[in-house]
């Protein structure tokens, strides 16, 4: 029973931590307008970005990351106060956290299910779990980016490329069996969800018509 309350309350905190969307908050309380009804209607950085501006964009990726790893962290805490005979993979703790975060950033609960892509808060839930990835998956964002101007493009392939990164790193550290399961299954859940709330800007990139940073958007 213990167990299952700790495992419930992780998911909880995860949720509600995730479903405080910085982008909304910022957009809301500063600029007095709602950053969904702009744009691409996501509540991320580049529509932040493209929106409000630098500051706007600055507050709301730090907010984002922050949220992964307080989530991530408070995860993990709670995990610690398992039962000793609680037979689970101490990353179990951190991955549930991470996933709940990512949903709650992507469907809100204060802010009528609509909110954005996840991918801050997944690299901020990365930053807490496997710190080393960062600058990987960074080099991968940046080498889709830089050559065609494409946020969604990184994020899709950073995605992709995660879960396969995990399972590298988990063999290499040498993980039991269970943990490299759960935590090559947990990334793949979060790349999957990342890629899943992209699914327009994939479609956009298919017709040539996704929006490309230093381009204007095109009157139709």
């Amino acid at each position: 029973m213990t167990a299952f309350l700790i495992v419930l309350a992780v998911a909880a905190e995860a949720y509600l931590l995730g479903s405080m969307d910085t982008g909304i908050l910022v957009s809301k309380y500063l600029y007095h307008d709602d950053v969904r009804t702009h744009g691409s209607g996501a509540a991320g950085m580049t529509n932040m970005l493209r929106t409000f501006g630098k500051k706007a964009a600055a507050l709301t990726a730090v907010g984002d990351v922050l949220k992964g790893v307080v989530a991530v962290c408070l995860g993990r805490w709670l995990f610690g106060h398992l039962p000793a005979d609680a037979a689970v993979s101490p990353y179990l703790g951190v991955y549930l956290a991470a996933i709940l975060a990512v949903v709650g950033h992507s469907k809100p609960i204060y802010f009528g299910f609509k909110g954005g892509k996840g991918v801050l808060v997944a690299a901020g839930a990365i930053l807490a779990v496997q710190p080393v990835l960062l600058p990987v998956l960074a080099l991968i964002f940046l080498v889709c980016l830089v050559p065609t101007g494409m946020v969604s493009l990184g994020s899709i392939t950073m995605a992709a490329a995660y879960p396969v990164l995990t399972l590298v790193y988990s063999l290499m550290r040498g993980l039991p069996t269970r943990d490299v399961v759960v935590c090559t299954v947990g990334a793949a859940i979060m790349g999957g969800m990342v890629i899943w709330m992209h699914r327009s800007n994939i479609q956009r990139i298919r017709d040539g018509k996704e929006y490309r940073f230093g381009q204007k958007h095109k009157s139709n």
